[in-house]
């Protein structure tokens, strides 16, 4: 063990800061094997149907919950959200373990691997932050291309809403705002457009879209014809959710700068601590080695 005080601390503060990303990437790992192995359990119990008083399977029979828990998480986007998942956990745990182990054992080959991965997750966010402000506008694209995909292939309406569906209302009723750039992007939602064809209510928006009134988690518009003729009174059909996001983050600007820096910052200190203590094993070791 090594006697230097900073050394010492250095390793007690890397031990416990890894511990606790071990402990949170196991339960990121546990929660995307179960999701890709059983996502209509996962999902039930995670939304707690059985006592939710808002939730719209509360109320319905067994039968009618397990046909809508089907609907929920038929949409590819779950499966890959549960590989996503699993990958996260997978590759935030190995890095854990190294500065883990690493301190604990005064690993020098495990701190320096540590080390040495936190230092290419650093220059690839600063890559990336660069990136984003060099080619905004091709992030933008993107960003709304995939958007719009997830709401034009399984956004629709009606009974049977599936995850994708359930999220967009989210969104959408919390942050007042309707689809990605306004209203419009419900004309190209296929499934949307069917199902609305089929009720023969000549809706236009979802409820979520409208002006709500009461718990947002019910979608029950202020104005019941909003869905049928929407209007800047009754709705947000010219808000869209992407610009919505981007005003809230250039408005909280110092916030998301702050919080960069300080993850910045905890990433700095934790290859500072590694390279540290891995000098101050050297030198112990070299030490006993020559007395």
């Amino acid at each position: 063990m090594v006697a230097d005080c900073g050394a010492n601390c250095a390793r007690w503060l890397l031990c416990l800061a890894n511990f606790v990303f071990v402990v949170v990437s196991t339960g990121v790992l546990i929660a995307g094997t179960w999701l890709a192995a059983d996502k209509a359990s996962f999902i039930n119990t995670s939304l707690n149907i059985t006592t939710s008083e808002y939730h719209p399977v509360s109320s319905a029979d067994s039968t009618e919950a397990e046909k809508i828990l089907q609907e929920f998480v038929e949409p590819a986007v779950i499966e890959q959200a549960a590989y996503i998942l699993i990958a996260l956990g997978a590759f935030i745990f190995i890095i854990a373990f190294l500065g883990y182990c690493g301190a604990i054992k005064e690993s020098r080959v495990l701190l320096t691997a540590y080390g040495i991965f936190l230092i290419i997750i650093f220059v690839l966010q600063i890559a990336l932050i660069l990136l984003c402000t060099l080619y905004k506008s091709q992030a933008d694209h993107h960003s709304k291309g995939f958007l719009k995909s997830s709401l034009s292939k399984y956004y629709t309406t009606g009974t049977n809403k599936d995850a994708v569906t359930h999220s967009w209302d989210l969104v959408m009723a919390h942050m007042s705002c309707c689809g990605v750039d306004g209203a419009e992007d419900f004309r190209t939602a296929k499934l949307f457009v069917q199902k609305s064809s089929a009720e023969g209510l000549g809706r236009q928006v979802p409820e979520s879209c409208c002006i709500l009134t009461g718990d947002p988690l019910l979608l029950q518009p202020a104005f019941p014809s909003c869905i049928i003729s929407p209007t800047t009174s009754n709705s947000h059909l010219s808000t869209g959710c992407y610009n919505k996001f981007s005003t809230m983050v250039s408005d909280n600007l110092d916030m998301v700068i702050g919080v960069v820096v300080v993850v910045a910052a905890i990433q700095l200190l934790a290859i500072i601590f590694a390279f540290c203590l891995c000098r101050a094993v050297g030198q112990e070791r070299d030490y006993h080695y020559k007395y």
